[in-house]
């Protein structure tokens, strides 16, 4: 019987529905087990999330600083054929839970040696947040086999709006005149048919999975224009982490002073440099179009567009 490991973390709900439909061809099958690990963060986070108290946990989310988690329900040492990690983008990171069971020992018993599937539901930035974990898995010798990312249905501009207010007060629609937020509940269900080509590699024969099962699936759509615009994000987050920490501990004073300072630059930022480096950009894609297209391809793998 092959044996299928799930890791999930889900705040809103929205990436265990996604994981869900993912699954649910794989639980269809008599021959194929599959466990299921939420993580348990120690100190839960809350949802909706206060205003400031999103952006006081911006330093960890940005540095990957483990946070503590609740015992992991698993037998670390059990042999998976195949590893699932189902993880949310925060601060164009993983999400803390994630990030914590990536440093455990847990992890690096049961993903040494393995096939990792990651599976992505966020806004719409998940580059620099798969860079990352692509990292850490190499760290543990794991091997990335595929990526599923599905982002908002409501688009770039509009989510802007949308998935803030989404957080900050439950209600992925809280009024009239805000576009939904969220993955359209259509590409949620059509999700399966990751699950159905992962249940075919894995019933086809016993051979460790090596290659990627998702290829011509479209698994992900890569916005060239959000390329630069992570890119530049992830290097001032890092600035800015490093500054915030400096401060203090998450709940001081002084780190709710800087975060201050912070979120007016991080407005600023958005209202002037995100537009005039995306109409640059688009100025410059006849100069840069290789390259361009050898940078989509390469964050479209393994699994391709």
């Amino acid at each position: 019987m092959r044996q299928v490991l799930v890791v999930h973390y889900s705040q809103t709900g929205q990436l265990n529905r996604l994981m869900q439909s993912v699954c649910a061809p794989l639980l269809q099958r008599t021959d194929i087990q599959v466990d299921f690990l939420a993580l348990q963060p120690a100190q839960p986070y809350p949802f909706p999330w206060p205003f400031l108290g999103f952006f006081r946990i911006f330093p960890e989310a940005v540095l990957m600083r483990p946070q503590p988690l609740l015992p992991l329900a698993v037998d670390a040492d059990k042999r998976y054929d195949l590893v699932i990690l189902a993880y949310q983008v925060w601060f164009l990171s993983p999400s803390l839970p994630m990030s914590a069971f990536l440093a455990t020992p847990e992890a690096a018993r049961l993903l040494k040696g393995s096939p990792v599937v990651t599976l992505i539901g966020c806004r719409n930035m998940w580059l620099m947040a798969q860079e990352k974990v692509k990292q850490r898995l190499t760290e543990l010798s794991a091997r990335l086999v595929d990526n599923v990312a599905l982002t908002d249905a409501c688009g770039t501009a509009a989510s802007f709006l949308a998935t803030p207010l989404w957080l900050f007060t439950g209600r992925q629609k809280p009024y009239s005149w805000v576009p939904r937020a969220g993955i359209d509940a259509a590409e949620i269900a059509a999700a399966s048919r990751f699950g159905a080509a992962m249940v075919q590699r894995l019933t086809v024969d016993a051979l460790p999975i090596e290659q990627p099962m998702l290829k011509g699936l479209g698994a992900v759509r890569i916005d060239a224009a959000l390329i630069a615009s992570e890119k530049v994000g992830q290097r001032s987050f890092q600035l800015w982490g490093r500054l915030l920490t400096a401060l203090g501990p998450p709940q001081s004073r002084r780190r709710a002073v800087g975060l201050v300072v912070y979120i007016v630059f991080l407005l600023c930022l958005i209202v002037t440099v995100v537009p005039l480096s995306a109409l640059l950009k688009k100025l410059l894609t006849p100069l840069c179009k290789a390259r361009t297209q050898r940078d989509k391809a390469y964050f479209a793998g393994p699994s391709g567009e």
